[in-house]
């Protein structure tokens, strides 16, 4: 599992508590009548654990003021072009043995070893990776049916509803943790698609790539990343939505890659002063900062300075809203673009382009 933002650097957060009357609960939620053993059973044979080695360890540029003790330590540790190992989570999705995981999980490996729960080793093959929302798909070849589980609708769960997750963490196979939806549409400036679920079940290093599933046993999150100050869970892991997976999953198994939707255009927040002089009680919309040249947003006449009140009927409240409502978009479509421009409304049509393939 890796650490929030850079996937590698642990970072701590500090949360301020803020004193609130105590409400009443009106109605009782609880855990499935005996625990979730029934579930656990139902979903575990599905969940595998996920072993990578690559060509060899990436250049590693020491410190020039290193003491030469250490320097010589670490090389004798970790030569270079020596084996990169690394372990994950995921989990079969068909009977034939499609299985979902992390891009950080397998990028870069040359070979893919998955586990099964029952003790069942297969090497696999990587038929896709995005890593713009961190999503892989692999795929094993066995001589029988697997046991798989399906996706669940994300977007109906709620803050407060219970999941579980299972996974490899550490190495561990077969681990079960439990907690709640902590957040959900969450950014943590990982990429340009960011809208996770936050959950306080405990996620550590090794689940990267494992499902979060709802009390139905439904898949409803890839186990992605954590907060951590020192590498363990805090409580704070992300996950990101089943309907983003599913979507993402269904391009890779089609040809290997995923194909966004692309306007060309780069985009900052409204200022909370020009929201007020517009008369907004809050900041809203993305306002062009620059048009690409010969690009779908200069075709169709958008200007520097432009603020996209909303696209295809949808309200951008936030960046992230026009960036995933773009991509969604398949290369081609016409969508409609309302804006303000030097405080008028208009509207304009654009014509979709291609995003091209994006780096890690």
């Amino acid at each position: 599992m890796t650490s929030l933002l850079s996937r590698s650097a642990p970072i701590a957060i500090a949360a301020a508590l803020a004193l609130t009357p105590a409400l009443a609960p009106t109605v009782a939620f609880a855990v499935p009548a005996g625990g979730y053993g029934d579930l656990v059973e139902q979903v575990a044979p599905a969940v595998v654990f996920i072993e990578v080695t690559g060509e060899e360890q990436a250049s590693r540029a020491l410190p020039d003021n290193i003491p030469e003790a250490l320097r010589k330590r670490f090389e004798e540790e970790m030569p270079e072009g020596s084996p990169r190992g690394g372990l994950g989570s995921g989990f079969i999705i068909s009977a034939d043995g499609q299985i979902v995981t992390n891009h950080h999980v397998v990028d870069g490996a040359s070979t893919v070893k998955v586990k099964l729960a029952d003790g069942r080793s297969f090497m696999a093959e990587v038929i896709g990776s995005d890593p713009a929302t961190d999503i892989a798909l692999l795929s094993i070849k066995a001589d029988v049916d697997l046991p798989f589980v399906g996706f669940g609708n994300s977007d109906t769960m709620r803050v407060g509803d219970e999941v579980v997750a299972v996974g490899n963490p550490f190495g561990l196979s077969s681990t079960v943790t439990s907690g709640i939806i902590s957040a959900k549409s969450r950014d943590i400036n990982s990429g340009p698609y960011d809208e996770f679920i936050q959950t306080d079940a405990a996620i550590n290093r090794g689940n990267s790539g494992g499902p979060l599933f709802n009390n139905d046993g439904d898949v409803i999150g890839v186990n992605t990343a954590i907060i951590s100050p020192g590498g363990g869970s805090v409580g704070i892991g992300f996950a990101v939505p089943s309907d983003v997976v599913r979507t993402v999953v269904a391009d890779l198994a089609d040809d290997g890659t995923v194909t966004r939707g692309w306007l060309g255009v780069s985009i900052r927040p409204m200022s909370d002063e020009v929201a007020q002089v517009l008369g907004y009680e809050a900041s809203q919309g993305a306002v062009i900062e620059a048009v690409s040249k010969d690009s779908p947003a200069a075709a169709a006449g958008l200007e520097s300075g432009d603020i996209i009140l909303s696209f295809e009927g949808n309200q951008i409240k936030a960046l992230g809203d026009l960036t995933r409502a773009v991509a969604a978009k398949k290369p081609g479509d016409t969508a409609a673009v309302s804006l303000l421009r030097r405080g008028k409304e208009m509207s304009l049509s654009v014509k979709i382009g291609t995003l091209a393939p994006q780096e890690a």
